[in-house]
């Protein structure tokens, strides 16, 4: 048995076959040939990596949309990879074909509680983000906001683990600025129907950036703006998996207002790359930094390119359009690639076509709406 979260857990997984794999402890002598037997003798492989550079990585939210490909990545580098989530918004199918991998490990657990273990780095991506889930229950979001980031940085001063938080462009609210830099202060409505994500992750920057300055914890912070990709849930509520399940489904395709408002879409697999940068910079480069793509878009083009690319038949519908919902969403990324060396390479169209692709591989009628007021 191994010790971690405070209680006691097998020190085995599963294999293919049902073979059971025993867990090594970092530091195991061997490790760096990263090869391990199951009962049946049959070897199964990780990456090597030395064992100097081998982490105990913790990834909360990990079998969200993003924490699942952000998994992939750590997990192909042999990382040691623990991934807590409530599975609120998120399914165990992302990371199914994670679970047999000695180094990956699944745990169900809500980060509004403490968590204990020992850990190097800590990606914090907890949160549902979507504004029909988030306001659904919205006193349970901040605290995921508040109390999920006071748990973590606690967890990261023990340990003396590094932190990065993802925090989101809704921190600049309906913005005045445009493109907005990380100069920014927002035009947030503190008591509006969006303001239990928006404030909570404002609230979460300031705990951050609060525990570094009293307690010098190693602290990271993203803001990302509009992402898409491959693991979208069909029913997330957002934008784009909104569009092509409707597309791909016949139905008619609904806009909010006149389509006129703008964003910025950026593909998983960039934004993953820019997490990563994040936490490896040497320089001590702490953000706040927007990750995103400054190319922009009107929800009318994003829909018109959906329904091409397609090929389907459905009509643009307008609806009234919701509280609070920004004008124009655009990021500043010069700081960026400045610091980071990073911008998105994948534009709008090859990724909308990958995300399409993958919507036409899962039986859309599997998936349920996570909250009943979608």
């Amino acid at each position: 048995m191994t010790k971690r979260g405070g209680a006691l857990s097998p020190a085995v997984g599963s294999a293919p076959g049902g073979a059971l794999i025993g867990r090594a402890r970092m530091g195991s002598p061997g490790l760096a040939n990263a090869l391990l037997l199951t009962t049946s003798l049959q070897p199964v492989e990780i990456t090597p990596v030395s064992i100097s550079k081998m982490k105990r990585i913790l990834v909360t939210g990990g079998a969200g949309f993003l924490g699942s490909h952000l998994c992939d990545r750590l997990v192909e580098q042999g990382h040691d990879v623990v991934c807590p989530d409530n599975f609120f918004t998120s399914q165990k199918s992302n990371v199914a074909h994670l679970l047999n991998k000695p180094n990956f490990e699944l745990i169900r657990h809500d980060i509004t509680h403490p968590y204990w273990l020992e850990v190097d780095e800590i990606y914090n991506l907890a949160c549902p983000a979507s504004p029909i889930h988030y306001q659904w229950n919205p006193i349970k979001t901040m605290k995921c906001s508040v109390l999920g980031a006071i748990n973590m940085l606690g967890l990261a001063k023990r340990t003396r683990g590094r932190i990065m938080h993802a925090s989101t462009s809704e921190i600049y609210g309906d913005p005045e600025v445009h493109p907005q830099p990380e100069s920014y202060r927002g035009n947030v409505n503190p008591i509006g129907p969006r303001a239990c994500y928006d404030e909570g992750k404002r609230a979460a920057e300031t705990l951050m950036f609060d525990y570094h300055r009293v307690n010098k914890v190693d602290v990271r912070v993203v803001r990302i703006f509009n992402t898409y990709g491959p693991r979208m849930h069909p029913y997330d509520g957002r934008v784009v998996s909104n569009f092509i399940r409707q597309a791909l489904t016949g139905q008619d395709i609904t806009i909010f207002g006149d389509g006129s408002q703008t964003r910025s879409f950026c593909y998983v697999d960039d934004l993953i790359e820019g997490f990563i940068r994040m936490m490896n910079n040497t320089e001590g480069f702490i953000g706040p930094v927007n990750l995103g793509n400054p190319g922009e878009f009107t929800i009318r083009q994003l829909a018109e390119i959906v329904i091409e690319l397609s090929g389907s038949r459905s009509e643009i519908i307008s609806h009234p359009p919701v509280a609070d919902d920004p004008k124009q969403r655009q990021p500043d990324i010069s700081l960026a690639k400045q610091k980071l060396g990073w911008e998105p390479t994948v534009p709008l169209r090859e990724g909308l076509q990958r995300t399409i692709e993958y919507f036409r591989s899962i039986d859309i009628d599997s998936f349920r709406a996570p909250t009943p007021n979608y």
